[in-house]
C-alpha cells in the first residue's frame, strides 16, 4: 500500500452558477483500521477560499500549517486577501520546492474570485499533484483513494447552471455513490458551499461499515 492510501480519504470539488462546492469524507484510518470518522480534510484558507487535502494525515497537519503562514504572509504585505487562483499557484510551488522528497498529498482549491478582482464572483477549482502540477477545471476535480468512483458519479451528475441548493445535491449524491465503493473512504462527509454572500456547511451521513 502506497503512502497515499495509508490514511485513505476523498475531497471533490465542484463548480455552479457563482457558487463552488467542496466536500470531502470524513474517515481517518490506518490502512484498513478506521482510527476516526470525525476528520475534516478541508481547511478555510479565506471567507472565498478553501483547501482540501487528502493523502498522508501527518502531512496534511505539516502544510496547513504552512500555507496558513504563507497565506497571513501575503495578507500583510499586500494588505488583501489572496485571491483562489493566486492561492493555487502559492501551493503549487510550496509542493514543487520539496519535488525530491514530496508531501503525500493531493490538494483541491475551491474559491470564488473577490469582489475588487477583474472578474468579481467567479468560481475558481484547481487541483494538484505530489510536485504541484496544477490541473484547472471548469466542471470539478477529484483527489483521494475514490477518484476513479468520483469521476464516474461526477461525469454523470454534475451539469452546467447549477445554483447553490443543486449544486449540494450534485455533490452530496456524487460523493456519497463513490464512498459507498470504496473501503478507505467514508463514514461520514461534510459539504461546503461557496457563495458571494456566505459559506452554507453541512454533515451528511453515510454508512458505518
Amino acid at each position: 500500500m502506497s503512502a497515499m492510501e495509508l490514511n485513505g480519504g476523498s475531497v471533490l470539488a465542484m463548480v455552479g452558477e457563482n457558487c463552488v462546492a467542496i466536500a470531502s469524507d470524513l474517515r481517518l484510518g490506518q490502512q484498513a483500521l478506521t482510527l476516526s470518522c470525525a476528520h475534516d480534510k478541508v481547511f478555510r484558507i479565506t471567507d472565498r477560499c478553501y483547501l482540501g487535502m487528502p493523502g498522508l494525515a501527518s502531512d496534511t497537519e505539516t502544510l496547513r500549517q504552512r500555507f496558513r503562514y504563507r497565506t497571513k504572509m501575503y495578507e500583510l504585505k499586500e494588505e488583501r486577501e489572496i485571491e483562489p487562483e493566486t492561492f493555487a499557484h502559492l501551493v503549487s510551488s510550496t509542493l514543487y520546492e520539496k519535488r525530491f522528497g514530496p508531501y503525500f498529498i493531493e490538494p483541491v482549491i475551491a474559491g470564488i474570485t473577490g469582489p475588487n478582482s477583474s472578474e468579481p464572483n467567479k468560481p475558481f477549482i484547481a487541483a494538484a499533484d505530489l510536485i504541484g502540477c496544477l490541473n484547472f477545471a471548469k466542471d470539478f476535480v477529484v483527489a483521494g483513494t475514490a477518484s476513479d468512483k468520483l469521476f464516474g458519479m461526477a461525469e454523470g451528475l454534475w451539469e452546467e447552471g447549477l445554483g447553490p441548493d443543486e449544486l449540494f445535491e450534485t455533490i452530496s449524491q456524487t460523493l456519497l455513490g463513490a464512498l459507498e465503493r470504496d473501503a478507505l473512504s467514508g463514514w461520514g462527509a461534510i459539504v461546503r458551499v461557496i457563495t458571494p454572500d456566505k459559506v452554507i456547511e453541512r454533515v451528511l451521513r453515510s454508512r458505518q461499515d
